[in-house]
């Protein structure tokens, strides 16, 4: 968080958004928290919040594949984490894949108040298309951050979560290793040929 004195000398929160986006097994989460963590050091006032959709490792915790996890708060909807982080000077946001298209003017609200605003989430979903809000988050965001897993059929880096369950071809299905695995552009292209 950064202040900067207003004109009659008050000091003033000074807001941004920080998206964080890249594959399944990027470390999205892991990188969300660790920037929460640094900012409740600092003894700053945060709140995380996940969709209420999302109850793969804890139905309230945001929670790593790994088991690292912070409380979070489940929400239903973007409207509610406005309601719920009227006090907060940082705001975390996981899963915002999940989340309406609201949340890219939830997220700028918050920033245009002074609030640091850290999302994390999918950029693209298992057929390799821009997912949900998030293309419209990194247009918005004072900075993005895209990480990447390891492709596990080659090693290079992965550019998309590959879905190995065939037949359901629903956007959203909540999934972990059984489900999914990060693929680099050309080993993602062979998988896809072969279904």
């Amino acid at each position: 968080m950064v202040k900067i004195a207003t004109k009659n000398g008050e000091m003033m929160r000074r807001g941004r958004i920080e998206v964080i986006c890249g594959s399944m097994f990027s470390g999205k989460t892991e990188e969300l928290i660790r920037r929460m963590k640094r900012a409740q050091f600092a003894h700053q006032r945060v709140e995380i919040f996940k969709p209420s959709i999302d109850t793969r490792y804890d139905e309230v915790n945001v929670v790593t594949h790994e088991g690292v996890s912070i409380p979070s708060t489940p929400v239903d909807n973007s409207a509610s984490i406005v309601l719920l982080s009227s006090n907060c000077e940082v705001v975390g946001i996981d899963e915002a894949q999940f989340f309406d298209e609201n949340i890219v003017d939830v997220c700028n609200d918050l920033a245009n108040r002074g609030v640091r605003v850290i999302v994390a989430g999918l950029d693209l979903d298992y057929t390799g298309t821009p997912f949900g809000p998030m293309p419209a988050l990194c247009a918005v965001a004072d900075e993005v951050t895209k990480v990447h897993a390891i492709c596990v059929k080659c090693g290079a880096l992965a550019y998309v979560s590959h879905r190995k369950i065939l037949g359901n071809s629903q956007q959203v299905m909540l999934g972990e290793q059984q489900e999914y695995e990060p693929l680099c552009r050309e080993c993602y292209r062979l998988a896809r040929a072969r279904e």
